[in-house]
Parts: structure tokens; sequence; C-alpha cells
């Protein structure tokens, strides 16, 4: 899979495709920092920032128009069907969290480094709990902040990229 993911952006220098493969809803930064060390080489503070700013590029835009696109997505059965499934599950796995902590919880779900978790999703979850754009943007961005150092991390095999610092 990383072979195939590094040829993809191959002709892409590094700090960017560090940024595409951070923003792609699959991988985000769990994939895009261990590449970006381990097969690019680059420094652990270079991948971290650059993963950081690639996963919160497409914030704003599902932030402010998630809505808009799934009610018109929505008109096919197909995409129907799968905005229900995700509203539906995101809010029943998650309301107890979200109403005992609140936007704490969107900050902690999405650091969380862990598949189903991170920025896309965390996105989600602020449009079916409905939190104001301001908060979501914050928490998402501290969520996807701390994921980092976390993946960096483990990369690193424990040294913490506050110790690079």
């Amino acid at each position: 899979m990383i072979d195939a993911i590094t040829r993809l952006f191959e002709s892409i220098p590094h700090p960017v495709a560090t940024m595409l493969m951070a923003a792609m809803p699959v991988g985000e930064l769990r994939v895009a920092i261990p590449v970006a060390i381990g097969v690019y080489g680059m420094d652990p503070l270079t991948a971290y920032i650059a993963a950081v700013i690639g996963n919160m590029l497409p914030v704003v835009p599902l932030l402010l128009f998630l809505e808009s696109v799934s009610n018109y997505l929505r008109r096919w059965v197909f995409w129907d069907v799968f905005f229900n499934w995700l509203f539906t599950r995101t809010y029943h796995r998650h309301n107890g969290k979200f109403e005992r902590y609140g936007t704490i919880a969107l900050l902690l779900f999405v650091a969380i480094p862990l598949p189903v978790t991170g920025a896309w999703t965390g996105c989600a979850a602020a449009f079916v709990f409905g939190i104001q754009f301001r908060h979501a943007f914050l928490a998402i961005l501290g969520g996807v902040m701390l994921a980092g150092i976390i993946v960096t991390s483990i990369v690193l095999g424990g040294v913490g990229l506050l110790d690079l610092l």
C-alpha cells in the first residue's frame, strides 16, 4: 500500500505530497507522517507541520458545506442510505460523550489516531451534534495537532515531537 501511495505522489515535492496524503479521508496524517519520515526521509518537524496543514485543508469546506452537500446528494438512494448510516452511527456511538464533555469530546475524538477518527469524521460529528463552526474548527485543529504529535512519536519510536523543539 505504501508503494502505491508513494508512486501516486512521486512527481510532487515531498512536503506537498505529505500535505495531500494528510488531506485524504482514509489515512489522513496516520499515513502522511510515517511516509514523510520513513519513505521521504523528511525531518520529523517538517513532516508534522506539513501533515497538520494538509489534514486541516478539507476542514473548512467540510464544516461549511457538509450539510448542503449531504442534502443535495440525498436525492439519490445510495447517498441517502450512506448519510443516514454515517450520521446515525456517529450519533449513537458518541452521543453520551458529546453530551457530557461537549467540544472537548470532539477534540479528543479527533486526537485519537485510529481508523474512523480524525478530521473528516470530526467534521461529520460536529455537523451531527450542531457544534458551531468556530468551536468545531478549534477542537478539530487541536485534535489534529495532538494526533500528529502521537503519530510522530510512534514513528520515532517514542521520541516526542516536543523533544525535537
